[in-house]
Formats: C-alpha cells, structure tokens, sequence
C-alpha cells in the first residue's frame, strides 16, 4: 500500500506551493488569503523508486470562531488520521506564533511520526532562523523553501525514513484480494459482517492499520479470500463532504492492493459522480471490478426496475463494460452467493494464460474478418501477438508501425479477444511494439 504523507499548518504558510512542488501539478490554489486551500487536495508522488500519496489541507486554526476555519480544523484532523507521516509547516518570516504551539499540540495528540519543516528559508546559509522552532518540542527543524524548491530531497529523505516497510503480502498466489469501495454509510462494512456471520469463515483478523481498515483473511471450502473493508470512517457533524473526499483517498490506497474492486452503490439512491471516480481509479489500475447495487430489498420494483437501473449503470460507466453487475442485500444476504460465485469467475478470468499458439489464430481471424484501415496510404500490419502477463491480462502485440496503431482497431481486437477467450470482469491490456524492438 502506498504510504499516506498530510501536510498540516496553520493558514499561509506555504504549504499548498510545498504539495505543488511534490505532485508537480498545480492543483491547489495558492493564494495570499489564510484559508484559500479550503478543500483537501491529493496527489501521487515519488522519492528514490517510493510511490506515496500527498494530502494538502486547508490550514489549522485550533482556536477560532469562524466556521470555515473551524471546518479546515475537522478537514486537516480527518487527514493527519489517515496519514503514515505528516509535514507540520512553519513560516520563518513570521516566526513561531500562538497557532503553531496549538496545531503542535494536536499533531503530538495524533502519535504519527512528525517532520517540522521551516518553509521561506531563501538562504540555505543562514538557518539562524531555525533555532526557536525547537521550542515546539517536535525534533530538528527542516530548513526549506518551497517556492524556491531548496532542501526539498533532505526533507523527502527524513520523510521516507517513516514509511512502513515494503513488505510482500504473507498471502500466496491463490488468495483472491477484494476491496470493497464506495461512498460512506453505503453498506460497506454490513456486507463484509454479513459474509463473515453467514459463514462463520473468520481465521484471523489483522486490525489497527493506520487508516482504520480491517484485513479479513476467509476460507470458504477450498477458497481463500482477503477483504479489505474500507469503512473505518463515521460520519460527524458538519464534515460529510470532507468525509466523502477522504474516502476517495482511502479507497484509493485498498485499490492498490487487491485483485478485484467490488463497487457498492446505494440502490436507493443511484450512481453518483463520486462512484465513478473510485471506480475509474480500479480501471486505470487494471483490477477486476464488480458493480454491486446494495439495499436492492429496499426499492420498490416491477418487471422494469432492474433494467432501468442496469441501463443506468451501462451509461455512467460506459468506459468499462465488462464489469459485471450484481444487485445484492447485505442486510438480509440476498444474492450473496452470487457475489462469490462472480469473484471467483473474475478471478479465475484475471489469471487466465492463453498460449500463444491459440492467441494468432484468433488474431489472425480477426484480422482476416476487419483488416486494419488505411491512414494516408498506409496499412497496420500485426505480425504477430504474445501474452506478457495477468492480473490484468496483458497481451504486446508487433506491429509495422506503433503510429498506425489507432485506439479504435486495438479496441475491436481486445473485443475479438473476449468473444474467443472470455475475461469478462477484467480489463485487457494492450502493449504495442514495433517490429524489432525488444522482440
């Protein structure tokens, strides 16, 4: 899992320039305003080989009246909870003031490992400036300025000393990973405690992960499973749209993890535009994706809702429509067998190996049957394909020219591929060579 990094801080210190310089987009909006960053920001980025993910919150003011500071106050606490490590900023031109003491003392409260880092140091040979910042009681102060990108490496170097160790998942080869995602108070956690009680399959349970989620290890006959339940957050007054933003974060990171993404949408309430955002990172990942439509008891239905909603789900999520489709109670176990058998298939089509004896005949038949267009007199030659490997399926194919390799011919043979060799549930990758390049 990648390790979650929150940069934390009272109000215009800098730490919105310091997230663009780390994720190299720039995403949040800086602004000399205390409070502009008013919703948390994330991105992706990497030290010496480590991928990690950046949060930016709004800044800490601990003692205020105003709500919207007080709404960045539960934002940035949402974050620093589910942070591996977090980036405590201070300002050097304005030197420790009251805020500071009162967002150390929250972040000393949190036990996460802590990095004080002394944004606007403009001279890296003069750090006098440093030396009060030990007043707040939080070890050796980083020297850096953001805006100038100076001792940035030093500062990611300390940061990655707290990054939880890579370590390969004890589980072997077989065990199916599934995380199960989705907005808040959707039925996440009632789905896994109805598998869990229905089938009385616990063999151990690894709790306590910094980001709440629990790892549920299960063996039903002779199948082995591990759930990752993304749930741990709760809702609390005034802070729904910060939670609903977090979540993306923390699905993102059991996304990393698993083989298979199980969906949950609320029946009740239909797909929403944060649904195919979580979704769509499973996609780019290239893991199985299963759509379970929860509370399904609750709706009332004739012989057209289930269509209607299928047709709903088909647009929202036309990029990808192998994904299967199960309509599911975790309330009362409806269809729950039908949730495993559908893993299980994904599973089995995730892992699929096709030899590629049988793979160029296909290809070579679907070539036969819709040769490749012409582009200014030019034809798409495939010579030949190969699998390179699973979870996803990946195939490279070899080709004349990578240029003449349109998007909408590679879909038609990834169709021709699922019609011969199945892999509903999975996405297929596509690697295009040129003829003589790493053949």
């Amino acid at each position: 899992m990648k390790p979650i990094v929150a940069i934390v801080g009272r109000p215009n210190v800098g730490k919105s320039t310091l997230f663009n310089r780390l994720v190299g987009d720039m995403v949040a909006i800086v602004d000399d305003t205390p409070g502009v960053t008013r919703d948390r920001i994330y991105g992706e980025s990497e030290w010496l080989g480590r991928d990690f993910i950046v949060i930016d919150t709004g800044g800490i003011e601990p003692k205020t009246d105003d709500i919207i500071l007080k709404q960045m106050k539960r934002q940035a606490q949402i974050a620093i909870e589910t942070a591996d490590v977090i980036i405590f900023v201070v300002d050097v031109k304005q030197g420790i003031v009251d805020a500071d003491f009162g967002v150390a003392t929250i972040l000393r409260k949190s036990n996460k490992p802590i990095v004080l880092v002394v944004n606007k140091i403009d001279d890296m040979s003069n750090t006098t400036g440093l030396y009060e910042f030990f007043n707040l009681g939080l070890g050796d102060p980083m020297p850096v300025s953001a805006g100038q990108k100076l001792g940035l490496g030093d500062m990611l170097e300390r940061v990655a000393e707290h990054f939880p160790n890579e370590q390969e998942e004890d589980f072997d080869e077989e065990v199916m990973k599934i995380a199960v995602v989705g907005k808040p108070n959707v039925g996440k956690s009632s789905l896994i405690n109805k598998i869990l009680k229905e089938d009385r399959l616990i063999v151990s349970e690894i709790a306590g992960t910094t980001r709440d989620a629990i790892d549920t290890y299960a063996k039903i006959g002779e199948d082995k499973y591990l759930f990752i339940d993304t749930a741990g957050i709760r809702r609390r007054s005034k802070v729904t749209e910060a939670i609903e933003r977090y979540s993306v974060i923390r699905a993102m990171a059991a996304i990393e993890r698993a083989d298979i993404a199980i969906l949950l949408i609320d029946a009740t309430e239909g797909v929403s535009e944060q649904d195919t955002k979580i979704i769509g990172m499973a996609h780019d990942k290239g893991k199985g994706i299963i759509i379970a439509v929860n509370k399904w008891d609750a709706v009332e239905k004739d012989d057209k809702t289930m269509n209607k909603f299928l047709k709903e789900i088909d647009r929202e999520f036309a990029f990808m429509s192998y994904s299967k489709k199960v309509f599911i109670s975790a309330l009362t176990g409806q269809r729950i067998d039908k949730l495993f058998e559908t893993i299980k298939e994904i599973h089995k089509n995730q892992t699929k190996r096709i030899s590629t004896g049988m793979l160029n005949e296909v290809l070579v038949e679907a070539l036969a049957m819709n040769e490749p267009p012409n582009d200014k007199g030019r034809r798409l030659k495939i010579f030949y394909g190969t699998q390179a490997t699973i979870k996803p399926p990946t195939f490279v194919l070899f080709v004349n020219d990578r240029e003449l390799a349109h998007f909408s011919y590679i879909r038609y043979i990834e169709n021709r591929f699922r019609d011969s060799f199945g892999f509903d549930g999975t996405p297929v990758h596509f690697i295009i060579r040129q003829r003589g390049e790493n053949e």
